[in-house]
């Protein structure tokens, strides 16, 4: 279907919008408003709390609610960033050194965690030479063993990051007389190799997803403050506060990274085996040490792939996470907010004018699901690329789109369809008039009746006559067009073709029936060339007749030779002379690929040859939209050079056996008419042929 056609459809589908009425046409454009809304904002809709009056009976005396678009878009989010997700074997730039549930039961002691153990442990660890230590502990509350504990954070060599929280921004982990206590402890440790760093994540919505925001009264995140600490400050992503970027390990069970319990570094009799010693050593030297818990029910925390896999990691491990982001480099990009915008738009347009399509047949069906495809598809891309989705609507498109296409589909249906149908039926009955001298004579012919007979085909239309005939008055429309048609009517009778229809600017015609004659492939083939140049007159008329009517395009016309089923069809009431069948179709598609082309006029090989003309230069082979098999395309070419046409086939012959050779001559051949937009197009294709040797047009 032809560019063209396809707006009158639009066209068509508008009219029955806007025959709904004013009120019914404010009311789509409002849906349309809130759709547009919904596509760009989906990620803000909250969850809705479900009043207690209009719960069903037997429901709980709890907060019920009903999921928000914004539900949907983390989940849709989490889903894509889990299945995603990179594979590593375990990283050796960290070690976590953790107080597990066994730590605890063998110092019979839980809260809070034993300092006299960290102590101990952070004395060897510091002999062992890491980069930096990080502690993701809070000393928020008094104990025996914080004289030791401030002691050895003094002596440290190694840049050590102990942990920080204030009630602002920690209120669940924190109250205010902590706050005091842990900044008396913290102020204790100044002028030493120890220092505080925010243990604060963005648990927003319960899930950690993102980099936590960056408070001025906070120091630096965890592991930001270790990476400057150890000299590589340029690696910290200053200002960043995209999403977080979580890891599977490459094997089931295998930690992502190095994990020690601390007991390991408190049996002095166990440190004094080298083998031992080295053992630790090689887990702790060059490498970025967290200390913290990881204990079942003690700071676990959500994040991206706990809804898929069910596991909730400790607070440590995703300390662990942003310093491995960091050295990664893994900075993700975030998708701009006018990108945003720009998307919604796209799918609330793509909705309407999916809604203003009257198409009855699978083809709408399959334009859904590529529609849905698309919009479900692109966020999954867009993360497999390492672009920043969180915030990326998937279920906003699709809802948004769902709202509009609704909109308008319920506001064409519920205009005159009935009149529309009555009116188009009226039009119908009148008969070509090649037709009425043949029917005179011969009455019988009204009879409803089909033969098969080889056609020869064109199907023209006028490109950008559509787009000016929303700029003028209806008046001037139909004055241009009844022009427009008066021309090429002239054209095709002159030439002996029988006009099968008018289709808005398309003209359909054919040779072969109802009477056949020996040069009707001539005639039809100066038919094409002359619709071509009578299409040309026709822009000059306009443009002199008036300057600022909008530019129109050029006439293309199709050109194909086939089988078709010719005759009366219809009913007792409505009757048609036409002719059915694939030959229609394949010339209304080359008509339609010379947009793609560069060209103007183009015809089969199976026209060209029963043409009995010479002016034909091949333009290649290809598979025309909604055909499986490819057309070997020729263009009438009068004024061009036989010595270049005979190049030109003997081109497309190499295409089948050697392509670079193939593509050279066609080179040498555009090289000669730098002006011929076809030929550089032919090039372009040849170039990137298929593997059955055809070139398919999107």
């Amino acid at each position: 279907m032809s560019e063209d056609r396809q707006d009158t459809l639009l066209i068509r589908g508008w009219r029955n919008v806007r025959e709904a009425g004013p009120r019914r046409l404010a009311l789509t454009a409002l849906l349309v408003v809130i759709a547009l809304l919904v596509a760009r904002y989906s990620w803000d809709i909250p969850a809705e709390i479900v009043p207690r009056d209009m719960r069903t009976q037997g429901a709980e005396d709890v907060d019920l609610k009903t999921p928000g678009t914004g539900d949907a878009e983390r989940a849709l989010y989490d889903l894509r960033s889990s299945l995603l997700a990179d594979r590593i074997e375990q990283d050796e730039r960290i070690t976590m050194v953790v107080y597990d549930d066994q730590t605890l039961i063998n110092a019979r002691k839980r809260s809070p965690l034993d300092r006299g153990m960290l102590a101990r442990a952070l004395q060897v660890i510091d002999d062992m030479e890491p980069k930096a230590i990080g502690i993701d502990i809070l000393f928020d509350q008094p104990q025996d063993e914080d004289a030791e504990l401030i002691e050895v954070l003094r002596a440290m060599e190694t840049p050590t990051l102990v942990g920080y929280a204030n009630f602002a921004t920690n209120e669940d982990d924190i109250v205010y007389d902590q706050q005091v206590y842990l900044e008396d402890f913290l102020a204790q440790l100044d002028g030493s190799n120890a220092r505080p760093a925010s243990i604060r994540l963005d648990n927003t919505h319960g899930v950690t997803r993102r980099w936590p925001s960056i408070e001025p009264d906070l120091p630096p995140v965890l592991g930001r403050a270790m990476l400057s600490a150890a000299g590589e400050g340029e690696r910290t992503f200053p200002g960043y506060e995209g999403s977080l970027r979580y890891r599977h390990p490459a094997f089931e069970n295998e930690p992502m990274y190095g994990r020690l319990q601390i007991d390991n570094f408190l049996d002095p009799a166990l440190m004094e085996i080298p083998e031992v010693r080295a053992m630790l050593r090689d887990q702790i030297e060059g490498r970025y040490v967290l200390i913290g818990g990881d204990i079942i029910d003690y700071d676990r925390v959500q994040t991206t792939f706990s809804s898929v896999l069910g596991e909730n990691p400790p607070g440590l491990r995703v300390h662990a996470d942003m310093i491995a982001q960091m050295l990664d480099g893994d900075r993700r990009g975030r998708v701009a907010d006018i990108t945003l915008w720009a998307m919604a738009l796209l799918v609330v347009t793509t909705a309407v004018l999916t809604g203003l399509l009257e198409w009855g047949s699978w083809r709408i069906y399959l334009l859904l699901a590529a529609q849905f495809a698309t919009f479900i598809g692109v966020p999954f891309v867009m993360e497999w690329q390492g672009v920043d989705t969180y915030g990326v609507p998937a279920a906003g498109w699709l809802l948004g789109w769902i709202l509009a296409f609704s909109a308008v589909v319920s506001a064409a249906r519920a205009s005159g369809a009935v009149q529309r149908n009555f009116a188009q039926g009226a039009l119908g009955k009148y008969l070509p008039k090649e037709m009425a001298e043949e029917i005179l004579e011969h009455p019988q012919l009204l009879s409803l009746h089909g033969e098969k007979k080889e056609l020869f085909v064109l199907f023209c239309d006028l490109e950008g006559f559509t787009k000016m005939s929303h700029a003028i008055p209806p008046e001037m429309v139909a004055k241009l067009l009844n022009r427009y048609l008066d021309l090429l009517s002239d054209v095709v009778l002159d030439h002996g073709g029988v006009i099968d229809k008018f289709v808005g600017d398309a003209v359909v015609a054919f040779w072969g029936a109802p009477i056949a004659r020996k040069d009707d492939g001539e005639r039809a083939a100066r038919c094409g060339y002359a619709i071509w140049q009578a299409g040309e007159r026709f822009r000059e008329e306009v443009a002199a007749m008036d300057p600022n009517l909008p530019k129109i395009g050029k006439t293309r016309v199709g050109l194909h030779w086939g089988e078709a089923v010719v005759g009366n069809f219809g009913g007792d009431n409505r009757i048609q002379y036409t002719a059915l069948g694939d030959s229609m179709n394949t010339a209304a598609r080359l008509e339609a690929a010379n947009k793609a082309l560069d060209s103007s006029v183009m015809a089969s090989r199976e026209f060209a040859e029963r043409s009995g003309l010479d002016w034909w230069r091949p333009m290649g082979c290809v598979v025309l939209r909604g055909r499986a098999q490819p057309v070997e395309l020729m263009e009438p070419a009068p004024d061009f050079p036989k010595s270049d046409r005979d190049l030109l086939a003997q081109a497309y012959k190499l295409t089948r056996s050697d392509n670079a050779s193939a593509v050279q001559v066609i080179r040498d051949v555009a090289n000669r008419h730098p002006a011929d937009r076809a030929l550089e197009n032919l090039l372009y294709r040849v170039r990137n042929l298929s593997d059955g040797g055809a070139y398919v047009l999107g």
